[in-house]
């Protein structure tokens, strides 16, 4: 029986866990899972209904209707399919981050997924990133990592992602944003936003991209054979 390995990493919003876990999958020839995706579709879905994604009592009655798969391309890069529609890009829009933080606030919701997550990782050689992946998903990932930037920094990196993408928003908007997510998904009674006691904490403040995933690569394979 094949035994699958398991890379956990958590961290704040735009701390570049998912850039940084993509290259690292690919870089490694794992299946890279953004669990933050997931959580934007879901957000997307009871937003497009014009519901409020921080009622339970408005979000509950969403996830029946709610079928979720995820497909991925050649280059490894993971679709978001929403009822049959590819939501990929729809969910990378700056306002389905607060829809994301609001219904990963529910314990249900995390409920509702967190099967599909656990299998993902069941099946293959995973790369999961999220806020409570080495906590609650993966709590028995043999490599968990804290990613960890400064929020300076991280609205920076997010205001040119978002420049690049033809949006405009301030750069302290960006960071006011961050300063109040931070604080949701640290606060929130389900699965918070915390480290594992036996994750390894980067702060990739002072790292380039390419630094960072050294990095990664430099701590996984010092705990796991690959």
């Amino acid at each position: 029986m094949t035994t699958f390995h398991s890379i956990a990493i958590d961290g704040p919003s735009g701390a570049g866990k998912s850039t940084m876990a993509k290259a690292l999958a690919k870089r490694l020839g794992f299946l890279y899972v953004d669990t933050g995706a997931i959580y934007r579709t879901v957000g997307l879905y009871v937003a497009r209904q014009g519901r409020d994604c921080s009622k339970p009592a408005e979000v509950l009655p969403c996830l029946d209707e709610i079928h979720l798969s995820l497909t991925y391309g050649e280059d490894g890069l993971q679709h978001m399919i929403l009822n049959g529609e590819d939501v990929t890009a729809a969910i990378r829009e700056n306002e389905v981050s607060r829809y994301a933080s609001q219904v990963s606030a529910i314990p249900e919701v995390r409920t509702f997924l967190l099967e599909m997550q656990r299998d993902l990782a069941r099946r293959h050689h995973v790369i999961m990133d999220g806020r409570d992946i080495g906590t609650v998903v993966l709590p028995q990932a043999e490599v968990k990592i804290f990613l960890t930037a400064s929020v300076e920094q991280r609205a920076l990196r997010r205001h040119r992602e978002l420049l690049q993408k033809g949006e405009t928003i301030s750069l302290e908007t960006i960071r006011e944003e961050l300063i109040q997510r931070d604080e949701r998904d640290s606060s929130r009674a389900a699965a918070p936003l915390k480290k594992a006691e036996d994750a390894v904490e980067l702060d990739t403040s002072a790292l380039t991209l390419e630094e960072s995933v050294e990095a990664l690569l430099t701590i996984v394979k010092e705990r796991i054979s690959i």
